[in-house]
């Protein structure tokens, strides 16, 4: 009983952190945010299935495979916005080879 308590908490705390990245994306448009509100909503329907998936059963191994899925869409987010290019705010090329005269 205790245990399905807790589950829900820490099922609800994960859809409040989903929706916090929601609202950054909304207010960036970074794909970042949008793939970390995910993957946190995936881990909080992760919890829904240790709720009601019955203990000991075979199908409840598969559960852990949104757990993966969440955790790989993180790293997905993070190795994306790693290898994005960068662009100058400016919108000037500041190269060396722009400032010279032929």
């Amino acid at each position: 009983m205790i245990n399905d308590f807790l589950s829900g908490a820490i099922m609800m705390c994960f859809l409040v952190a989903g929706l916090f990245f929601f609202r950054f994306w909304k207010q960036t448009r970074d794909r970042l945010f949008l793939m970390f509100s995910l993957a946190f909503w995936l881990l909080g329907v992760n919890q829904v299935g240790f709720i009601f998936a019955a203990e000991g059963s075979a199908g409840r191994s598969y559960i852990y495979l949104i757990r993966f899925a969440a955790f790989l869409l993180i790293l997905i987010a993070i190795v994306d916005k790693n290898r994005s290019p960068v662009t100058s705010r400016s919108g000037s090329d500041t190269s060396p080879s722009s400032n010279s005269t032929p």
